[in-house]
């Protein structure tokens, strides 16, 4: 088993800095779990203290049971691959790969049987005499993650390790690392700041701000519900459409959604979930994500400002009022003029509109089914 439970973790540094405040995360065996936010969020400094890099401020770190705030990285059965591959210039690939089961007193047949296991897996057995300075990005950091293998660690950490590459390249060994994690099949904490990477990567993705985890869900629920206005415009490419200014209706026991004057009657879902939680009218943000607007009718106009044909579907960037639009349309079956300064009639379906409490950012109708199904309040309050 390589469970790993983060309680309360929190990391102050001398100068009085707070670069996590009270992580509370539970990873499960064999499950791949991404850390994610912007420069500074507290994820790589997350990720530190789980390899022991860095000193725990308080709380508690487990892996595999066991408490793990004072044993020494080499003790905890972790391997890391950074984000600058950490490769020794002077020795062959062979010998990088080999080097930590050396420390270790391996015996050598044991070395070159683990060595040349995963550079088949790999794919890099025909550079194994090379020295890292022969090799190209995506090669080197496969050179990278099987010195990490060779170890069969209980938790891989990986800290950014695609970042140095080039676009193509980043696509290419994100599905290396897809495939990889389905042969090795053990526990992973992977850190970036690319949400796509997260998307298609993560079991279950933590999105961090500030050193707070705002939301833990799978690609598809912070997708879909996301909890706050900061996880909702983080995720997601084009970025979610944010409409300021909009307000909460309840008329005669019905919840609409008014957006530039325009009331949308809100789903039967949505009715309940307010109701059950006794949401009263309010101001309101309304969030809808550019792939759920319909141009070509509808109550709600805009001007376009660019259009961008992408192949099967144009990126339209227009203009509603003061609000910047962005619409993802797809262009089989489009009758709509969509060229620069035309105007489009748009809507959106209401169970695909969220609505953000606007003085605590809050998602008004964040909720588990199961809270929903049981006749209990569904919104939970997130003060970070």
């Amino acid at each position: 088993m390589s469970e790993v439970v983060l309680k309360d973790i929190k990391k102050v540094y001398e100068n009085g800095y707070v670069g996590t405040h009270d992580v509370n995360i539970s990873i499960a065996d064999k499950e791949f779990i991404v850390l994610v936010g912007p420069s500074g969020c507290g994820k790589s400094t997350t990720l530190r203290m789980v390899a022991g890099l860095e000193d725990i401020t308080d709380g508690e770190l487990y892996i595999d049971g066991k408490l793990m705030n004072d044993v020494a990285p080499k003790d905890r059965d972790i391997a890391m691959v950074f984000q600058s591959y950490a490769l020794y210039p002077q020795m062959t690939v062979y010998q990088n790969m080999a080097f930590s089961l050396e420390l270790r007193k391996t015996p050598k047949a044991e070395i070159d049987r683990k060595v040349r296991e995963a550079a088949e897996i790999l794919e890099i057995t025909q550079y194994l005499d090379r020295k890292p300075a022969a090799l190209s990005g995506g090669q080197r950091q496969r050179v990278a993650i099987g010195r990490a293998m060779v170890r069969d660690p209980k938790v891989f950490l990986m800290d950014e390790p695609l970042s140095n590459l080039d676009a193509k390249l980043r696509n290419q060994m994100r599905a290396e690392i897809i495939k990889l994690r389905q042969r090795i099949n053990t526990t992973f904490i992977y850190v970036t700041h690319d949400q796509t990477e997260a998307m298609t990567l993560g079991d279950r993705i933590v999105i961090m701000k500030d050193g707070y985890v705002n939301q833990i869900g799978t690609p598809v629920e912070v997708f879909n519900k996301p909890v706050n206005l900061f996880v909702a415009g983080f995720i997601g490419m084009p970025v979610m459409n944010f409409f300021d200014n909009c307000k909460l209706l309840l008329e005669n026991g019905v919840y609409y959604a008014e957006i530039r004057g325009v009331k949308f009657k809100l789903s039967d879902f949505q009715q309940k979930a307010l109701k059950q939680n006794k949401q009263e009218p309010c101001e309101i943000v309304c969030g809808i994500r550019p792939q759920h607007i319909t141009v070509g009718e509808g109550d709600l106009s805009a001007v376009v400002e660019v259009s961008e044909m992408m192949g099967s579907e144009y990126n339209i960037h227009a203009r509603s009022n003061e609000d910047e639009v962005v619409m993802v349309v797809p262009t089989v079956g489009l009758e709509a003029d969509v060229s620069m300064g035309a105007k489009v009639q748009f809507t959106t379906q209401p169970d695909l509109v969220q609505l953000f409490d606007k003085a605590t950012s809050n998602n008004l109708i964040w909720y588990d089914e199961a809270s929903v199904a049981a006749n209990e309040p569904v919104c939970r309050s997130y003060d970070f």
